[in-house]
């Protein structure tokens, strides 16, 4: 008998081995055809898989298959991520919510879909890319901050795969999207209203990596589009230079390490009116984020600034 296996001559490592070799060619299995294929108990099956995908190793489908998880098309992927950012999206999140007290969510995407972390306002913990369906990429203001400064063959991927309609405001015409992500990319800033979901509204900033691409997207959630458009993308800006500056800093950890993208001068009308506690003044780890420093002093010293002026320009092109 091997390890703790029940089987002779089959360890729990063979076991995991085995399972994982079944997806080499990249198909969908259930969970019956990966008890076949691996010759192993249906109750075996079941259990190492679904750790498997609480880990993200394996996700399941809609239609009760397995496929392949994030984390292990991490391994051989250039353009993924590794623990180290993982952590780092964490921390961003948990700021992000302590500033702006409401759902604070971390994409990417991977195909034509966004997958996501998310904190919310309470206790839990931030989920997990396994915890947490994918979202449509041109429905989600996460998924059109990536599509605006992604390549144009991806792009053209989601809309070969059709724009799905989940609301009147969702944007299924083609034209009317490429018009979209054209204004985000003057702006570099993503909204929803009600694009998803009736009542939900979202604005999102991408983080970049190196060529100007976007490789990850912050985003909040926020109750009132137009009132809370200005604190929202203000407090993203911040923490998604402050991301890519701390991801640069780890380029040995994984090669989803970003490069801090040449950003213009923090401008009056971006940080005047950032609602940021006292509380992150006073924490050891802003004190270490320059960043975030610099936003408290902007919100103190500029708190009777006007109000952005391109806020209109943002709101002018949503559905």
């Amino acid at each position: 008998m091997a390890g703790n296996s029940a089987e002779p001559g089959r360890s729990v490592t063979s076991k995991i081995v085995a399972i994982l070799l079944t997806f080499h060619d990249g198909n969908e299995h259930s969970l019956t055809e990966i008890a076949r294929l691996t010759c192993l108990p249906v109750s075996t099956a079941h259990r190492l898989v679904t750790e498997l995908a609480g880990w993200g190793v394996l996700e399941r489908t809609d239609e009760s298959t397995f496929r392949i998880g994030l984390q292990i098309k991490a391994i051989g992927s250039r353009k993924s991520y590794t623990p180290a950012i993982l952590e780092s999206a964490r921390r961003v999140l948990e700021d992000l919510v302590t500033a702006a007290r409401t759902v604070a969510g971390l994409g990417i995407l991977t195909g034509t879909d966004v997958a996501y972390i998310e904190k919310r306002c309470d206790h839990s913990p931030v989920t997990t890319f396994a915890q947490t369906s994918r979202l449509p990429a041109h429905a989600t203001a996460l998924g059109k901050a990536l599509l605006a400064f992604s390549p144009a063959e991806v792009l053209d991927r989601v809309i070969v795969n059709g724009l799905k309609c989940y609301t009147p405001n969702t944007l299924t015409d083609p034209d009317r999207l490429r018009q979209c992500l054209a204004s985000i990319r003057l702006t570099r800033v993503a909204i929803a209203r009600w694009e998803l979901e009736r009542g939900v509204s979202e604005v999102a900033v991408p983080v970049f990596g190196s060529g100007g691409m976007a490789v990850a997207a912050l985003g909040l959630t926020v109750p009132n589009l137009r009132a809370d458009l200005h604190m929202a993308s203000s407090v993203l800006t911040i923490a998604a230079r402050g991301l890519s500056r701390e991801l640069t800093a780890s380029t040995h950890a994984g090669c989803f390490a970003l490069v801090t993208e040449q950003h213009a001068p923090i401008r009056k009308d971006q940080v005047g009116s950032v609602s940021l506690p006292c509380v992150l003044c006073k924490s050891s780890r802003y004190a270490k984020n320059p960043l975030w420093l610099l936003a408290a002093y902007l919100h103190r010293s500029l708190a009777q600034a006007p109000k952005a002026c391109t806020r209109d320009s943002v709101l002018h092109n949503a559905p």
